[in-house]
């Protein structure tokens, strides 16, 4: 009997580090995954904090391993890592692209609750509103007046993050007056971005998630050619003619010289529940769209977002609805949160890194 890497990743999601109370998978303490014929093996990546617990977590990776596979032999390789070594190399470990094919889908409230989420999880996250003719971050984390403190301490002026909600954040819309146009060619807008990454001060983060503007213009190839892009988590809403749209966004990221893998489909406004009948659904742009999606990029429906007055409200308010009261918006992007994890730690240990792409013309 072959063993399947993926349900054996799945099995080990059960065992939890005892330091985060995350899974070992999406903590990424699990490293080298093989199989051969019987016998399944793997590192496990313990820093020293966890040295009362290597016993345990031996253990319990072997419990659930064979409660999957009774008759696998398996061998677990103990990898201590010293507090310098587990720092990396880039001040991001995974960069999650928000993208859509359209404009008016939700890109953006679910870019700033996606990153709430995932902080609700305990992740260090950042939020990058790369939507340069458009920024929405200001309104939605009530940022409309906010600008950002020059730091000289390196010598050369650097951009200070602005942090709200424990978020280090950073828009355009932190720079210019809100009733601003933005009139900006391409090789400028991609200036701006690489300024974003390149000349911001931003703190070691898990997740650095970003607000891309709809389609598949000059700042989504600006973009995968400044910095590596771990996945990317598509947006769109049920009803057909968005759903075409997003197909060709989603695309532009599977194309042969981009290859960056889509982590996931988030289907937005799925139905719509009046606050006074929170238990009935209505399919007002109606059904499929998400899951079609996904189907076409081999992938999941990282989850279903509904269509309520709270979420319009917090994003206009500038306290998102990660952060608002209404459980049943607050579940659905705590869900969303919770895939998006998951997937990431299944394509970094199934996949090579993403590399930055040189893009042609």
């Amino acid at each position: 009997m072959e063993f399947d890497k993926q349900q054996i990743i799945t099995a080990l999601q059960k065992v939890a580090d005892p330091l985060t109370g995350n899974d070992i998978i999406s903590s990424r303490l699990v490293e080298n995954l093989l199989t051969e014929g019987q016998n399944i093996s793997f590192n496990l990546v313990l820093s020293p904090s966890h040295n009362s617990y290597k016993g345990t977590l031996n253990f319990s990776c072997i419990a659930a391993i064979n409660q999957l596979y009774p008759q696998a032999e398996v061998h677990i390789h103990v990898v201590s890592k010293a507090p310098s070594a587990e720092k990396p190399a880039s001040r991001f470990k995974n960069v999650i692209a928000v993208a859509s094919g359209k404009g008016g889908v939700g890109k953006s409230t679910v870019a700033v609750n996606l990153a709430l989420g995932l902080k609700a999880l305990g992740a260090r996250v950042g939020l990058l509103d790369a939507d340069l003719y458009g920024p929405s971050l200001p309104t939605m984390f009530g940022l409309q007046n906010a600008r950002p403190r020059i730091d000289e301490s390196e010598g050369k002026p650097k951009i200070v993050p602005i942090e709200k909600f424990g978020i280090p954040t950073i828009s355009i819309g932190y720079i210019i007056d809100a009733e601003q146009a933005v009139v900006l060619r391409g090789p400028r807008l991609g200036a701006i971005l690489k300024q974003f990454f390149e000349d911001c001060i931003w703190p070691d983060l898990d997740y650095l998630v970003i607000d891309l503007p709809p389609g598949t213009g000059d700042v989504q190839l600006s973009l995968i050619q400044t910095v590596a892009v771990t996945g990317v988590v598509m947006v769109t809403t049920p009803q057909e003619v968005a759903l075409a749209d997003a197909i060709k966004g989603m695309n532009m990221f599977l194309l042969p010289n981009v290859n960056v893998p889509i982590l996931g489909v988030v289907e937005n406004m799925a139905w719509f529940s009046p606050a006074e009948l929170p238990n009935n659904k209505y399919y007002i742009f109606g059904q499929g769209g998400g899951k079609k999606l996904a189907l076409m990029s081999n992938t999941m429906l990282l989850g279903q977002i509904p269509l309520v007055q709270s979420i319009r409200e917090g994003g206009d308010s500038g306290k998102p609805a990660m952060l608002g009261e209404e459980e049943q918006t607050k579940e659905a992007f705590l869900n969303v949160a919770k895939n998006v994890a998951r997937q990431i730690a299944v394509r970094n240990e199934l996949i090579a890194p993403t590399q930055k792409i040189e893009v042609k013309s």
